[in-house]
């Protein structure tokens, strides 16, 4: 099947967001700057790329025959992140990351595509709430946090849960059967492809990587004075 180019353009900016996101808090984290990341401005902008990823997972997983060996694929890249962060920092790691929360929800996506859209519109509803209603609770048990209820020592670099966030994808799952399916395009005109449906094209590559690639250029330009 043909690449819908505003699709992976959608992608492009989703990873152009968390890279200004990710670059915010590494200056907060590693080298100490006073800049509010877990509240505010840059906290929406980085839940806004991390929802933009969500959706356009749950588009792209109706294009996709191989759903099952993409999810095991990307849960497995998530484990990878995990055991790498835990090397470095072994209470602040990976626990239950975007890649984790991908990979899950592509594995259940062909369960979640035979449902009738009206009844996935209030599954995916039902699944933010109870998400929200979680995220209020601690529980004793450890283990618990892939759901989105956590005990009082959790922490995490990174956290998606399945609740509340499953619901995020599913309503990517009813966009697709209301726009794409119906051979409808979100923006008016025929994208070509650009820079940004390119970086949109390679993200899961870009995701990997961007990381260190952003705080080696940060120590450097300390390093440098530039900052």
């Amino acid at each position: 099947m043909k690449r819908i180019v505003e699709i992976d353009f959608f992608r492009g900016i989703a990873i152009f967001l968390m890279m200004i996101f990710h670059t915010v808090f590494n200056l907060n984290y590693f080298l100490g700057m006073n800049i509010e990341y877990a509240k505010g401005f840059w906290y929406y902008e980085g839940k806004l790329s991390a929802i933009m990823f969500m959706v356009l997972a749950g588009i792209s997983s109706n294009f996709s025959k191989r759903t099952t060996k993409r999810g095991l694929k990307i849960f497995a890249l998530g484990m990878l992140l995990t055991a790498i962060t835990f090397l470095l920092d072994r209470e602040m790691y990976i626990k239950f990351g975007i890649l984790h929360f991908m990979g899950i929800s592509y594995l259940l996506s062909p369960l979640l595509k035979k449902i009738d859209t009206g009844i996935s519109f209030l599954l995916g509803i039902t699944i933010i709430i109870i998400g929200d209603i979680f995220y209020e609770l601690t529980v004793n048990s450890p283990q618990l946090y892939p759901l989105g209820l956590m005990n009082k020592d959790f922490a995490s670099l990174d956290y998606y849960p399945l609740f509340p966030y499953l619901g995020v994808f599913i309503f990517g799952i009813i966009f697709y059967r209301m726009v794409y399916m119906r051979g409808k395009r979100i923006l008016p005109m025929d994208l070509k492809p650009n820079l940004l449906s390119e970086m949109g094209r390679y993200s899961l590559v870009i995701y990997l990587f961007h990381q260190p690639v952003i705080l080696g250029l940060l120590y450097l330009s300390k390093y440098l004075n530039l900052f």
